[in-house]
């Protein structure tokens, strides 16, 4: 079967590991050592996907840029020590994962965490290697700019038209979209499918396994396609 695209490109929180929970709970603890109030679960949950300076300022925008770094350096130590055991993957994102690996797909991620805590948990995975490549928020652009698919895409040698970006957040699709690239949004993360419809997915799927079946269909019909074109 023809493959529908060459290169599958994965947010990491809320879409591969179930980490929203300890986001949220870790925003609003360094909220409260910072002397802020700690923010609702839905306006944390609305800046999850954004570098993390980038995301206390939308949070606290009186913060000057000496409190927002303080108030960085707190949810880092709360964070870290919060994730000593890092948090599970979603149910099935092993499993697919390697099936895509099997399949021939190139993978990558993209994420708003910091190098330092992407490469934990990758370790944490044992998955230092998996991947063909894998971008951090604090080594180039910050979500939704397009340059961290950019860098992905021109490592791998692949067009924007043959690549997926998959994940939870307005700022994954926006990335992809700015990136001339097509995306998939998943709905047990950040924000609602009904919030992220919106920027034009082409599929919307409320589980991970859900991903395997839909690029099966899409790898099938590509080749009748190629049968009879």
């Amino acid at each position: 079967m023809r493959k529908p695209y060459e290169l599958l490109i994965f947010d990491w929180d809320g879409t591969l590991a179930d980490s929203i929970g300890r986001i949220v709970d870790s925003m609003n603890l360094a909220a409260e050592r910072a002397g802020e109030i700690p923010s609702a679960e839905a306006a944390v949950k609305g800046i999850i996907g954004l570098a993390l300076d980038e995301a206390i300022s939308v949070l606290y925008p009186h913060l000057g840029a000496h409190e927002v770094a303080r108030f960085r350096q707190h949810y880092a130590d709360i964070y870290t020590d919060l994730d000593r055991q890092p948090s599970p993957l979603f149910e099935g994102v092993s499993q697919s994962l390697e099936v895509f690996r099997a399949q021939g797909y190139r993978l990558a991620v993209a994420t708003g965490k910091a190098r330092r805590g992407l490469d934990r948990v990758l370790k944490a995975n044992g998955w230092e290697d998996f991947f063909d490549i894998t971008r951090a928020a604090d080594e180039t652009r910050g979500k939704p700019h397009p340059l961290m698919l950019q860098e992905i895409l021109a490592h791998c040698r692949v067009e924007a038209g043959e690549a997926l970006m998959v994940g939870d957040s307005a700022f994954d699709l926006q990335m992809a979209n700015n990136a001339g690239m097509h995306s998939v949004a998943v709905g047990y993360g950040a924000m609602s499918l009904e919030a992220l419809a919106e920027f034009g997915p082409q599929v919307c799927i409320e589980h991970f396994s859900q991903l395997r079946e839909w690029l099966a269909g899409a790898a099938r019909s590509n080749s009748k396609v190629g049968e009879h074109g």
